[in-house]
């Protein structure tokens, strides 16, 4: 067996640890690199309050030789529990600046480049956030869908967490974070494949398999429909969604890499809290076929 010393450095991808729960705390307690050149990209919702989000990349930052983080719904909460009562962009700058203390690259730093194993590769750590453009069947407005969703029960905890400030909506946050972002990936040279890391999809079709459809109003934005195309993307890490899976769309790999709660991942095969190998890049063949849709 090769020693984690000796064994070539991989880039991992995890998200949705949601350390509030004991367990899926000690799943990232056991977590480790396999060599001390691994990278793990953490595709958001680690947390609720700022210090169990520290905690978590704290503890990472000292075991991967770089931890990348994009922040979640769920690290935007201001969350009555939290004694950090930070609201929107005062909150998102408040976890960028802790990251940055941590040594943990954020959506705020120069995206970094992987030049080991199945390199190089820019990994873009993207905050995008969503417009309410991922509408459910027979809902032509935003208006329409928030009425239907309510009329289900299944509203996101964003309506009530979630606040825009200063922007006057999620969603104009959302454009606005998009336009920026959109010009910093035009500048990478056009000979480097890009590993994107956002919490949602850049594109809506993993959100087709949703138990509950009207859910996916909170799970991206139409905006980056063709981003996978026009970036010249390897695999587009996310999370969000707490469907561990691998799809392939228009010959580009998304890779979703969430934990999830534990009253999901006990249903799982396999042992829980596994992280998602993204580079070198796994073959299509090894893609699973069948994953156990879960929410």
């Amino acid at each position: 067996m090769t020693s984690r010393a000796a064994a070539p450095g991989r880039v991992w991808a995890v998200s949705d640890l949601h350390i509030g729960y004991p367990e899926n705390r000690a799943l990232v307690e056991r977590m480790r690199p396999e060599s001390g050149d691994d990278w793990l990209l953490v595709a958001g919702d680690v947390a609720e309050t700022v210090a169990d989000v520290r905690w978590a990349l704290e503890t990472l930052a000292d075991r991967f030789g770089r931890v990348v983080w994009v922040p979640g719904n769920h690290e935007l909460w201001t969350h009555p529990r939290d004694p950090v009562a930070l609201r929107g962009v005062a909150r998102y700058e408040h976890l960028v600046a802790m990251c940055r203390e941590l040594g943990v690259t954020t959506p705020e730093d120069p995206y970094p480049l992987w030049e080991g194993e199945g390199g190089p590769a820019v990994v873009a750590p993207l905050f995008l956030l969503y417009d309410y453009s991922f509408l459910p069947p027979g809902c032509a407005t935003k208006a329409e869908g928030l009425e239907y969703a309510h009329g289900t029960g299944i509203v996101c905890s964003d309506e009530y967490l979630l606040h825009p400030d200063p922007y006057p909506s999620r969603e104009a946050w959302c454009r606005a974070r998009v336009a920026e972002t959109e010009r910093r990936l035009a500048a990478i040279p056009a000979d480097l494949p890009v590993i994107p890391v956002n919490h949602y999809p850049l594109h809506r079709h993993p959100t087709d398999i949703l138990w509950y459809p009207e859910f996916a109003q909170w799970c991206g934005t139409s905006l980056t429909a063709d981003w996978h195309r026009r970036f010249r993307v390897e695999t587009m890490v996310y999370g969000h969604l707490h469907i561990p899976r691998t799809t392939w769309h228009e010959g580009v790999r998304f890779e979703e890499v969430s934990v999830g709660y534990p009253r999901e991942w006990r249903k799982r095969p396999g042992p829980p809290g596994q992280l998602r190998r993204i580079l070198p890049s796994r073959a299509a063949s090894e893609a699973p076929t069948s994953p156990e849709v879960t929410r």
